[in-house]
């Protein structure tokens, strides 16, 4: 996380800001730390916490300093290269900055709101945020009234109409609330239509336009409103599944009665989303939509092995780990439902999950990761409900697959064993490779011991343990002696699988992380430590 790729008004300042887990750090670490996942502190954390002026020391440090506008280019930078692994603190800092006292900070800030909103979620979360940090309080001004009306018209009336159809509200806000408060005034035809279906609904719509000789356009925008409205009342099938495949209906806009139908599942099926899909297979099997040996299983199964799909929605094979392993389950987390895994989809998804490997961008880096096998890998990881063993597995797999200068190890019990890892190895062969080591006392620090013996030269480690045990030495330290010795900055990343805290890294270190538990943003956050782009470009994507 070096602060070097801030803007370089923002980099040069030195300041030393408290932050919440006692050390201090430049304010640019903390700032970035926080617009990343939430947190100015070295630890991130599987759990959410609410956010709050005192969880953004530095930002607000950094903003009395008269930095407002480099912190707004910050936001806006790490939000557009993908280090913002969670959306709500890039949205909170913005509406710090949206009501500052400087007003340049003000007005960059409202400017940025078009490229950090993207979905109308993100949009009444901002809302919101402004609303509590000015305790609700004269804060629809100009500005900010400009500013939403100016994310309305920023968008291509269907765009615009899919989106407000799928989200209608959240945090507290509708669309009808914010073109009431914004003094929205739409600046194109196709967008009126929708404004118009806001605030009047449907029926304002036909009045308006129903008998007119609308634009080609706006006569689209009319009919896919039409048939969200057609969907909503519909009492027919065979017509709802009509609708659906004329208009590339989604779950979001149909009725809940209506999802109780098998067809209607399978009409939403031909264009659902990747990461949608992969999230529903245990209730599509479960109502027998997907039954076994059925041509709707078969062509399932090709989706979700289809590389190019795959790398356009750039989904990386934790989480296609995560939903094959509760799937084989063949129940949910909390909920009563419970099916057979079908084995045609179980080998579609070990196949995906291969298959997704290539799309992961590497390095180039130098990579040691390594395994603490000194307990049972068997407990489930916090934040992914699935063993620990698995996430190492695959983790393992993933980064000796990609990154070509990459080692894995296993450690316990005073040693530390090379444990080879192939391109044609499975992901049970490494798994199992894990399982059949034996354990013995846990010591964080003897991975990167082992790389100073061995004159090993290693730009990031990562650790995986299920302990917090430091044995003789403390792993920050021995990494701050590992590098005098290298003659290199390496980062250090310890991952507690089980941890609901953990205490490793050096809060005061920009080159160190702990992460507790493990869930697909954890990635996002090791990607963001690297500084790299986490998936390869699809062509024409």
């Amino acid at each position: 996380m070096d602060p070097a790729s801030l803007p370089e008004q923002l980099s040069a300042v030195n300041e030393q800001v408290l932050n919440s887990s006692g050390g201090s750090v430049s304010a640019a670490v903390s700032l970035r730390r926080f617009l990343c996942y939430g947190s100015e502190s070295a630890t991130y954390s599987t759990r959410e916490c609410a956010l709050g002026i005192e969880s953004a020391l530095a930002l607000m440090q950094l903003m009395e300093g008269g930095h407002g506008c480099e912190v707004v280019q910050e936001i806006r930078r790490s939000n557009l290269e993908g280090h913002a692994v969670r959306a709500k603190p890039s949205l909170f800092a913005l509406a710090v900055c949206s009501q500052h006292g400087d007003c340049k900070t003000r007005q960059a800030a409202l400017r940025a709101l078009k490229d950090l909103c993207r979905t109308p979620a993100q949009l009444f979360t901002f809302v919101q945020y402004k609303k509590e940090l000015r305790q609700g309080s004269g804060m629809w001004g100009r500005a900010l009234r400009r500013a939403v009306a100016d994310w309305y018209n920023s968008q291509d009336g269907m765009s615009l109409a899919r989106t407000v159809t799928k989200c209608k509200h959240r945090a507290g806000w509708s669309h009808q609330d914010l073109l009431r408060l914004s003094h929205m005034k739409p600046t194109n035809d196709t967008v009126a239509v929708v404004c118009k279906y806001i605030t009047k609904g449907w029926k304002g719509v036909q009045e308006a336009y129903g008998d007119k000789e609308n634009s080609e356009d706006v006569q689209k925008v009319f009919e896919y409103l039409e048939a969200v409205e057609k969907a909503k009342h519909c009492t027919d099938e065979q017509e709802l599944i009509h609708l659906i495949e004329e208009q590339s209906l989604e779950k979001e806009q149909i009725l809940t009665h209506h999802l109780k139908s098998k067809e209607v599942w399978k009409a939403l099926l031909k264009e659902m989303p990747v990461a949608v899909l992969l999230k529903h297979l245990g209730k599509l099997t479960a109502n027998k939509v997907l039954a076994a040996g059925s041509a709707d299983v078969a062509a399932v199964c090709e989706r979700i092995q289809d590389e190019t799909a795959l790398k356009k929605a750039k989904t990386h094979p934790f989480n296609i780990l995560v939903a094959s392993e509760n799937y084989k389950r063949g129940h949910g987390k909390r909920s009563k439902l419970k099916w057979d895994p079908d084995r045609e989809l179980v080998q579609a998804l070990d196949c995906a999950f291969s298959r997704s490997i290539s799309t992961v961008e590497p390095t180039g880096k130098r990579f040691l990761v390594a395994v603490d096998v000194s307990s049972s890998l068997s407990s489930v990881t916090h934040g992914s409900s699935i063993s620990s063993v698995a996430v190492a597995a695959a983790m393992c797999l993933v980064i000796a697959q990609t990154e070509p200068d990459a080692q894995i190890v296993v450690f316990s019990e005073g040693s530390v064993r090379p444990c080879a890892v192939s391109s044609d190895m499975t992901f049970m062969q490494v798994a199992a490779q894990l399982i059949q080591t034996p354990g013995g006392s846990t010591d964080c620090a003897l991975p990167i011991t082992w790389a100073s013996e061995n004159d090993k030269t290693v730009d990031v480690f990562i650790i995986f343990t299920n302990n917090q045990t430091f044995g003789r030495e403390n792993p920050a330290d021995t990494l701050k002696t590992y590098r005098q010795k290298i003659g290199l900055f390496s980062k250090l990343i310890v991952c507690g699988l089980i941890a609901s805290s953990l205490s490793v890294a050096d809060p005061e270190d920009r080159g160190m992380l702990d992460i507790c538990g493990f869930d697909s943003q954890a990635v996002d956050v090791i990607r963001a430590v690297r500084g790299k782009p986490l998936y390869r470009e699809v062509a024409g994507s």
